[in-house]
């Protein structure tokens, strides 16, 4: 676990947190199926929405979107959300809500759908639909590499 948190805070360019004491232990309550790859997903995504001074419980979230040694966690993982999001949140449709969430993760995976939707916790064919909605809809959608192309 903290090879991937070194690995992606330095990808990410955000500082390394230590993993603290209750996200260890819940990283030790999943028996990992998945592997080393659900691992590195795992926390590819804790490092991402880690705040504060440490990786906490809050921020460890498995690629189906559960929480470990949660059942489905899909309800802990909503409520979780919408603490997380409701400042910016109030007054928009879940379906803006969303539309902001997708099109900020493309902007900072630098326009990469396939990395993108792995934070997401969505498929590659799910985040393209989606962007070909919103691409019909008349919204901007980052293309892949563009970011990049901004930033040299």
């Amino acid at each position: 676990a903290d090879h991937f948190v070194a690995k992606f805070a330095d990808l990410n360019a955000v500082p390394v947190r230590p993993v603290d004491d209750d996200a260890l232990r819940a990283l030790l309550s999943h028996d990992w199926p998945g592997n080393v790859r659900e691992l590195e997903n795992t926390m590819h995504r804790a490092v991402l929405l880690a705040t504060g001074d440490s990786i906490g419980a809050e921020a460890i979230v498995l690629p189906d979107g559960s929480r470990p040694g949660a059942g489905t966690g899909m309800i802990e993982t909503a409520a979780a959300t919408t603490v997380a999001a409701a400042p910016s949140a109030v007054g928009k449709t879940v379906a803006a809500v969303e539309q902001d969430l997708i099109i900020d993760t493309l902007k900072h995976t630098f326009g990469n759908r396939t990395h993108a939707a792995n934070i997401l916790g969505i498929s590659i064919r799910t985040l393209r639909n989606k962007l070909n909605d919103y691409t019909k809809s008349g919204i901007p959608v980052p293309q892949p590499g563009l970011a990049q192309e901004k930033a040299a």
